[in-house]
């Protein structure tokens, strides 16, 4: 292989490594952009810096094109000591000054999932349950019989405890 060719060669390898390692700011659309950042630095990484510097990338990046980075979504990834490293996962939309979406947008969190699942209820009573009214109407009685409290909220708890059966 030729010299230069060799040169070429090890050049492209380079790069592509090069961008692996970094792929900094990804066009997801026309005017959409994503950028992700991992702090491998663990216990001693810090998350928040790590999210200023992103947002701080994608506002610089809009400026260079004349553009205001507005935040579409984010994705953050909590340090979880032995299992994975704090990350991030920023997505922003360049829009231009003038436009009323550049001005009071708010960062969206990533949806959350909510699965909802009815379930009939039952009724069962246990012997623990009879056991706990039971020791429930005792403490009462007790509390009524050294006048700790009144007829009036003797009658009052018990139906109270009696109508939870």
């Amino acid at each position: 292989m030729p010299f230069p060719t060799r040169l070429l060669g090890l050049a492209l390898v380079l790069s592509t490594l090069a961008g692996c390692a970094n792929p900094g700011i990804v066009a997801m659309s026309s005017d959409t952009f994503m950028l992700s950042r991992v702090d491998k630095a663990g216990i001693f990484g810090n998350a928040a810096a790590m999210k200023a510097d992103v947002m701080r990338e994608a506002s610089d990046f809009a400026k260079s094109k004349g553009k205001v980075a507005v935040p579409v979504e984010v994705h953050e990834t909590p340090l979880l000591v032995g299992r994975q490293f704090a990350s991030i996962d920023y997505q922003f939309r360049l829009v231009d000054p003038n436009d009323p979406a550049a001005h009071g947008a708010v960062l969206r969190p990533e949806p959350t999932r909510i699965e909802t699942k009815t379930e009939a209820k039952v009724d069962v009573k246990t012997p623990e349950a009879k056991a706990d009214y039971y020791a429930e109407l005792l403490k009462l009685d007790d509390l009524h019989k050294r006048s700790i409290i009144t007829d009036a909220e003797f009658e009052e708890q018990k139906q109270k405890i009696l109508s939870n059966k």
